[in-house]
This record gives C-alpha cells, sequence and structure tokens, in this order.
C-alpha cells in the first residue's frame, strides 16, 4: 500500500534556531526552504539519506489553533514529546565526542545496550535525539536489561 515515509515532523520554537542546530550541528542540509506566505515549509535531510526528509515545523496555525499551539510548546519545551529522531552511525563514540565539543548538552552518555552502543541529548527546544550504533545480528535482552529500563523483571 505504501512505498516509503517520506517526512516526519519535528516540533521546533524558531526555525533559523533549529536550522543552526540541525544543519551547522548536526550535518543535515537543508532540502526545501519555502515561504507559503501562511508558513514556511522547512525541510532537512541527511545528505546520506535523501529521501527521507525531517519537517522543521513551528507549532500554530494553519495546522492547529492558538491554543492547541501554546500547549504543544509548553508540551515541547518539558521534553515530553518523545523521541523525535532516532540517528544511526558507525561510531557512537565518535559522534557523543564531536557533539559534545561542539555544545551539544547530552541526557545520557555513551552506553552500552543490548541493540548496540546508544546516547542521548535534546535540541535547543526540548526534543529527545537518539544516536544508535547498531549490533549486527540477533538482539538478547535479558532481565538484567528489563530491570535496569526501569521495567518489571
Amino acid at each position: 500500500m505504501f512505498n516509503a515515509i517520506t517526512i516526519t515532523t519535528v516540533w521546533v520554537l524558531d526555525q533559523d534556531e533549529a536550522l543552526d542546530f540541525y544543519v551547522g550541528k548536526l550535518g543535515f542540509q537543508v532540502d526545501e526552504d519555502v515561504d507559503l506566505g501562511f508558513m514556511r515549509w522547512l525541510t532537512i535531510v541527511l545528505p546520506s539519506d535523501p529521501g527521507r526528509n525531517l519537517l522543521l515545523e513551528v507549532p500554530g496555525p494553519p495546522a492547529m489553533s492558538e491554543e492547541t499551539a501554546a500547549q504543544l510548546r509548553d508540551l515541547l519545551t518539558k521534553g515530553a514529546l518523545g523521541t523525535a529522531a532516532i540517528l544511526t552511525t558507525d561510531d557512537c563514540q565518535a559522534v557523543h565526542d564531536k557533539l559534545k565539543a561542539s555544545g551539544v548538552e547530552f541526557t545520557q552518555g555513551v552506553e552500552q545496550q543490548p541493540y548496540g552502543l546508544d546516547c542521548a541529548f535534546r535540541d535547543p527546544f526540548g526534543n529527545q535525539v537518539r544516536v544508535t550504533q547498531p549490533v549486527k545480528g540477533p538482539i538478547e535482552i535479558t532481565e538484567a536489561d528489563i530491570a535496569r529500563w526501569g521495567g518489571k523483571a
């Protein structure tokens, strides 16, 4: 029925600040930047994955009422919207070190997980972004992993 996921929205409070972060620090590229009059259509891509865009969208009309936008902005700045993106890499530690040196604030350092090496940071607006260096082969989740993640073991 479907062929691909091509655009995913990432809510931001300021599109220029978002460009500074996602393009300037994370290495994304601008795909489309169009003033539609009623909104700015701003998409970015990773050079290695040009078919998958992130739409950097400011909450507000015409997508939603101003009241709903205010609620969304509040949840965003609290970091309550969940994970905006999981980015994969061949070297999680090197990415962590490079981004940390450029001023990115991490909420979790590099940790070994059953699925690979993993770390996390928030963008300037509160969105959580994870970086994962996946392992190859079958993944086994242990009772200790579940307990460490806060689940019931």
